[in-house]
């Protein structure tokens, strides 16, 4: 218990000076003082005893940061030179302290980096991360952490390719972290496509730009093909040429034309014995980049990977329906007829799984798929004829979807029922959401859900 003391003792009495700075300068009155020094000794009591816990740190912190906040806005007001050292030594020193006794807190890990990330203390984030991922390699967020902070903060797609490749190293089982690389990848070749644009604005494409390539290759490690690096020449007259054979071949390019997400996605197919749902999640991400030339490219290499490995797997058939839609917006010219194929491929899909040897789970489970799908394009200013479309497809889904839960309400407990609730409901398709309810009500009553759908109803 002395020793705690001492401890205590030895971290007040190193914050006396400031304190008698800021009580001198009139930013904190003498009663504000005795306040603060009360509560900070309380916090080092708490985080000093024997049963002090990773949250004692937390709050200590959050404590500093409030004080350290209310300062700052004092001395703006006051219009004080407050030459003091500020409360961000103070409060590293705390939260540093507290990783340093709870090591194993990522919460507490988090809280800290993420206040060096608000103090933008670009080498503190650095220390910070080393030291995480070293006591944590196998928390594969963490990862993906790091790797978005370099890439996006720091703008070294270097450094962030490298955390997500020694993250597999520790982590290849993760089937987030092969997900977030391809993210991570498509994400550096829309900046790179958006910079060879950017071409005609007196914009350059360095080689740290186009920095594609990497030595170290191994089973968990993706090869990644090199690149050349393309410069704007100016002319005689000392102005900058737009070279549109140049931004052809930057966007031609190996990498660019999106070879590391299909590479990536490849051996994460075959690490996870070609999970089709894990190919599903891929294909979502990809959807997601509806603005980069080499998405489709990526996407037509999934569904055929997916088609070649499970032809009738619902998660291969609804990527297979989706794709003719990628990169279409819903009130485009091009929609119409784009919507026409992925329809005809559903109801191709919907047959391929009518079969006696089909289970009715891969049914169901293509059906509410389709659902959540469709239910999107019901939107405001759609051309009338194909909203009829659309809803006539939508009724005849949901009919299907009704007769196989009736079917095999013994073997699920209602869940994805409940989900499409609430989806219908967002639509505003109020006699669908009715005669869900009831289906609901009749096959599933002891559902915990229920009491939630009945509060709704009422």
């Amino acid at each position: 218990m002395a020793a705690s003391s001492d401890k205590v003792r030895f971290y007040l009495e190193q914050l006396i000076p400031e304190l008698q700075e800021l009580q001198r300068k009139k930013i904190f009155s003498k009663e504000e003082v005795a306040a603060i020094t009360k509560r900070r000794s309380e916090f080092e009591y708490k985080i000093n005893a024997r049963g002090s816990q990773p949250s004692h740190y937390a709050r200590y912190a959050e404590y500093e940061m409030n004080l350290e906040s209310l300062r700052r806005k004092r001395v703006k007001r006051m219009g004080i030179k407050n030459r003091m050292p500020t409360g961000q030594r103070r409060i590293f020193l705390v939260l540093e302290r507290g990783t340093r006794k709870f090591h194993g807190d990522v919460g507490l890990w988090m809280q800290y980096l993420e206040f060096a990330r608000k103090q933008k203390s670009t080498k503190k984030i650095s220390e910070i991360l080393t030291s995480m991922l070293r006591l944590h390699p196998t928390r594969s967020e963490l990862w993906i952490h790091a790797a978005n902070y370099a890439l996006e903060v720091i703008e070294d797609m270097a450094e962030a390719r490298s955390y997500m490749q020694r993250g597999l190293r520790f982590c290849k089982n993760s089937k987030n972290l092969w997900i977030e690389y391809a993210k991570l990848e498509m994400i550096y070749i829309a900046k790179i496509s958006a910079r060879a644009r950017a071409l005609g604005r007196n914009e350059e494409l360095s080689k740290k730009d186009l920095m594609l390539d990497a030595d170290v290759v191994d089973g968990n490690t993706i090869a990644l093909p090199k690149m050349n690096t393309f410069d704007v020449t100016p002319n005689d007259e000392g102005e900058e040429i737009v070279e549109q054979e140049i931004i052809k071949l930057i966007e031609a390019s190996p990498a660019l034309s999106g070879a590391i997400p299909m590479a990536i996605f490849d051996r994460a197919m075959t690490l996870f014995d070609g999970d089709t749902y894990l190919g599903e999640q891929f294909f979502d991400v990809i959807m997601t980049f509806q603005e980069v030339s080499c998405a489709n490219n990526v996407l037509q290499h999934i569904v055929d990977h997916l088609i070649a490995a499970a032809r009738t797997d619902p998660s291969t058939l609804i990527c297979h329906v989706r794709q003719p839609l990628a990169g279409l917006q819903i009130l485009s010219p091009d929609f119409p007829g784009a919507l026409g194929i992925a329809l005809r491929r559903l109801n191709t899909g919907i047959a391929a799984m009518s079969g006696p040897q089909q289970s009715l789970q891969h049914r169901l489970a293509l059906s509410q798929k389709a659902i959540e799908w469709i239910l999107q394009f019901l939107v405001e200013g759609l051309d009338s004829d194909v909203y009829q479309v659309i809803l006539m497809t939508l009724h005849r889904l949901w009919a299907k979807y009704q007769a196989d839960t009736q079917k095999d309400s013994g073997n699920n407990t209602g869940d994805g029922l409940f989900r499409l609730i609430g989806k219908l409901q967002e639509r505003g398709l109020e006699d669908m959401v009715n005669t869900a309810r009831q289906l609901a009500v009749q096959l599933w009553p002891g559902n915990p859900k229920m009491k939630a759908l009945q509060g709704i109803e009422a």
